[in-house]
């Protein structure tokens, strides 16, 4: 990439107008009262204001907030992690709760200094959003644990309503773009969630404009069909500093809706593809039928009491 490429102006289909409204302020500030951190803020996700505004879903990020891998493309920090925050779980729940979620994302950052990856915090965080909200489905997303299924396991005893772990970009841009994690090894990690819970929906994404090739992408989208994936997500990368990954060119929205609609020819379940798409986004969308039902049974039975989800503790 030239010098001239890399001050290129982002497209007019990138830029996001800000709606930090009466209820965005008040998760935000939430947040902070309960200690948390969410993937929406440290990853500077460009969707955030529209998720946190509309109360469908958000995205925790449990383990803290320091990760122990550097890849090249997050803007989440590295360096050496803290203990860990056993009461972390049910601040997640209350948290849950408090903003009547209909769908929760719990992700983490990678936790390589753990036997298990933080494995069982992960799965009690999902036990205690299920104690709290039995009706919120709840999405997790974890790191690929070094391929230890044994920790997997742990996670899958849980019963999440979606697995969701991102390969993040095509197989030749793998060992550039992401540290320590492998592209047949998170292709692996999902093909034995389905011998584990065949019927839990697996999930992934990639980020395009990388420097990847269509032939790619859609290599990409084989490699994952062929370990029984069922929902595929496509956004826009973009570099979160000047530190990472220069962006060696935009996609155009039409190329997006292209792509989605290879992906759903090829098989998936449910594809978003967009610029400003990422991992969770419109996840509540994309909850198979038996958890589907689960959260409507809930719902209606605040309704029943007379108040609703829009009413609940917020």
């Amino acid at each position: 990439m030239t010098k001239k490429q890399e001050h290129v102006r982002k497209p007019e289909w990138l830029k996001v107008k800000l709606n930090t409204n009466k209820t965005y302020n008040k998760l935000k500030r939430l947040m902070r009262e309960k200690n948390l951190n969410t993937v929406c803020e440290e990853a500077k996700c460009p969707n955030i204001h529209e998720c946190w505004s509309e109360r469908a879903t958000a995205t925790f990020m449990i383990l803290g907030d320091t990760c122990t891998r550097g890849c090249r493309f997050c803007a989440v920090k590295t360096g050496l992690p803290n203990e860990l925050d056993w009461g972390e779980p049910e601040r997640v729940a209350e948290s849950v709760e408090i903003m009547g979620l209909k769908h929760a994302v719990v992700t983490a950052v990678a936790r390589d200094d753990l036997q298990d990856g933080g494995a069982a915090v992960f799965a009690e965080t999902v036990r205690a959003i299920r104690r709290k909200v039995p009706g919120c489905t709840v999405e997790i997303l974890p790191s690929d644990m070094k391929g230890d299924y044994e920790s997997l396991h742990t996670l899958m005893d849980s019963e999440p309503d979606i697995f969701n772990h991102n390969i993040e970009t095509v197989r030749r841009l793998t060992k550039r773009v992401r540290a320590i994690a492998m592209y047949d090894r998170s292709l692996q990690l999902l093909e034995r969630v389905k011998e584990i819970a065949p019927n839990t929906p697996t999930k992934s994404s990639i980020m395009v404009g990388l420097g990847e090739t269509k032939e790619e992408i859609l290599e990409a989208m084989d490699d994952l069909l062929a370990h029984k994936v069922d929902i595929m997500a496509i956004g826009q990368y973009l570099q979160p500093t000047k530190k990472h990954l220069n962006v060696e060119r935009y996609y155009h929205p039409d190329e997006f809706e292209e792509l989605k609609q290879i992906a759903l020819k090829k098989g998936f379940k449910h594809c978003e593809a967009g610029p400003m798409v990422r991992s969770s986004y419109h996840a509540d969308e994309q909850v198979n039928e038996t958890s589907a039902q689960r959260r409507i049974k809930y719902m209606q039975g605040y309704e029943s009491q007379g108040e609703t989800l829009d009413q609940v503790k917020f």
